[in-house]
């Protein structure tokens, strides 16, 4: 009976869109910090770096909006980059109730350095794909990224296509049989 459990999930795991993105995105971040190493910016520091050095000015909403950090995580994370010298905070020239951010000098020196690991990161990542299948993944990947986040986005109309719906059908009925086995 483990095994019948331990089977089925495993089999909404491997059907999970979200488990399975989840996964991806350890084995990408797991890729960054071998690149890094020790001493080099982790990930999220190297995309705050990247998108304050995009656009002179930015405010901390217009990074969480760059970035897709949340808004406390990077309250926190720009005020350690500020100790650390990499990152400058001043009050916004067009919103007195907001902070701009710009990079400092020593923030400069470390985007271009961690430049380097992030590219072997991503190469390496990508590299788990067929060459073929590579340019079709950013595509997807920059297509479910698109647009505002928060939205309620309205799943893409399906052609019927009544031999996927009829496997689908199939696979599910044999997962609930699996877990009812094991329950």
């Amino acid at each position: 009976m483990a095994k019948t459990k331990g089977k089925a999930s495993s089999d909404v795991l491997s059907a999970s869109a979200t488990h399975l993105l989840h996964r991806a995105l350890q084995i990408a971040l797991d890729y960054h910090a071998e690149a890094a190493g020790s001493e080099g910016l982790t990930q999220r520091q190297f995309a705050v770096l990247a998108a304050a050095g995009a656009a002179e000015g930015l405010t901390q909403s217009d990074l969480v909006r760059a970035t897709g950090i949340d808004r406390s995580t990077l309250a926190d994370l720009v005020a350690r980059m500020i100790r650390k010298g990499l990152l400058e905070r001043e009050r916004s020239a067009t919103d007195a109730r907001a902070n701009s951010v710009r990079l400092s000098e020593a923030g400069r020196v470390a985007l271009a350095e961690g430049a380097g690991p992030a590219s072997e990161a991503d190469a390496r990542f990508l590299a788990l794909l067929s060459p073929k299948k590579r340019d079709s993944f950013m595509k997807m990947l920059a297509s479910l990224t698109d647009g505002d986040a928060d939205a309620p986005r309205k799943p893409k109309a399906d052609k019927p296509d009544k031999k996927a719906k009829k496997k689908k059908a199939k696979k599910a009925a044999k997962t609930l049989r699996a877990v009812e086995a094991a329950a």
